[in-house]
């Protein structure tokens, strides 16, 4: 490597379901493929439902760059601790997955996909059923706005069931710092490509803005927010349930210490440091350096919650940035893998992640009506973002329209 040139850090990006795709080539069932705007959907039907879709089942896929890979998808879904799509297709579900032609782009035009596969869903059943229509993390965020557009729009979305995965519905966290070490890259990247995106400014509950080098909600999610507003804010007609990868009893993760480092990279971008989020003003967030073209930056934050260390569903974000920095020859010293990326309040839309208190309730104490949602579930113990539990999934399985 020259000593005049930083070394590319190739396609490192923050996912969700999987954390990894195989290695090994995915064997796929047949299935039929629609196109639709703006995305595709691939088809499988339930067992004993020939000639039509009996019992349709939309599942939307999740945030990350580029087109939906919805084979990685279906290995995410089937080939973990429990068989999802298997189980749904065994009681007889026709299993719908949505995706996208750019997932990281405005969820109000990849709702144009969700909208279309409703409507085809709706063309080529067999019977009366209710469908059931939902997603992965975005995925349920898209759904969502998608079947309340179309109520608005006085448009029979014939949905019984809406169901949103750990889906980041008062706002999802990736660590400031993090975020800015994607711009403070000398270089264009895909991982500040990701951080900068449409649908990243929606859903982050604060956002880095490379320009002004400042901390706030984008204008993105201010303007999101609004049209979710203007559609109702939820569709109307389904029942609404959810479920979140994370704990219901206020008790974050337990080796997250505020302030404390979670890593450090040398050689590279030498002396950078990431700190867990902490509580109070002038909060130092991460120390930035690098050789080529010199600079150096402290991230801060003001009157942030513990948010690295909350209840949620996490992300293995640190570990993720130090294996990247790791194989382009820097020396790390990893001492947190894992934050909170979604919060269990935000997955369950009980309460804003903006107060300490509130992002650490307990919500088994509160009355059920402080969730918009009709009925939820949490995880019994901390998961992954979008981890599939045999828990969640078969909570949700039991809620499905008959």
């Amino acid at each position: 490597m020259s000593e005049t040139t930083e070394p590319n850090v190739g396609s490192f990006t923050l996912g969700g379901l999987p954390a990894t795709e195989p290695a090994a080539p995915i064997e796929v069932p047949d299935h039929a493929e629609w196109p639709l705007p703006n995305g595709f959907a691939w088809v499988f039907p339930g067992e004993g439902n020939h000639g039509g879709l009996v019992r349709p089942v939309i599942m939307a896929d999740g945030f990350n760059l580029g087109r939906s890979k919805l084979d990685v998808l279906y290995h995410g879904l089937e080939g973990g601790d429990f068989p999802f799509i298997s189980e749904l297709r065994r009681r007889g579900r026709d299993v719908i997955l949505l995706g996208f032609e750019e997932r990281s782009a405005s969820i109000l035009d990849n709702a144009r996909a969700a909208e279309a596969a409703i409507m085809r869903a709706i063309a080529e059943q067999v019977g009366d059923a209710r469908l059931a229509v939902g997603g992965f993390s975005m995925g349920g965020i898209v759904t969502r706005y998608a079947l309340a557009r179309l109520e608005t729009q006085r448009m029979d979305h014939r949905t019984g069931l809406y169901f949103s995965y750990d889906s980041p519905h008062r706002g999802a966290s990736i660590p400031v710092g993090v975020q800015a070490f994607s711009h403070f890259i000398p270089f264009p990247n895909a991982f500040a490509k990701q951080m900068d995106s449409p649908a990243a400014r929606q859903m982050l509950w604060q956002h880095y803005d490379k320009d002004t080098e400042k901390i706030g909600v984008a204008p993105e999610r201010t303007e999101f927010l609004a049209a979710l507003d203007r559609v109702g804010g939820w569709p109307q007609i389904p029942m609404k349930i959810a479920v979140a990868n994370g704990r219901s009893d206020g008790l974050g993760l337990p080796d997250v210490e505020p302030g404390e480092v979670t890593l450090r990279i040398d050689r590279i971008y030498p002396g950078t440091t990431f700190y867990a989020q902490a509580r109070g003003d002038d909060v130092t967030a991460a120390y930035l350096n690098r050789r080529f073209p010199k600079a150096e930056r402290t991230v801060t934050t003001d009157a942030f919650p513990e948010l690295d260390g909350a209840p949620g569903g996490t992300l293995h974000t640190y570990k993720i940035l130090a294996d990247t920095m790791r194989k382009l020859g820097a020396k790390t010293d990893l001492r947190q893998e894992e934050v909170c990326f979604v919060p269990t309040v935000s997955a369950v839309a009980v309460r804003d992640i903006d107060k300490q208190d509130d992002l650490y309730v307990n919500i088994d104490d509160l009355a059920p009506d402080e969730s918009e949602l009709d009925d939820f579930r949490c995880s019994s113990t901390t998961s992954a973002h979008t981890a599939i539990t045999e828990e969640l999934c078969t909570w949700i399985m039991d809620r499905l329209p008959s």
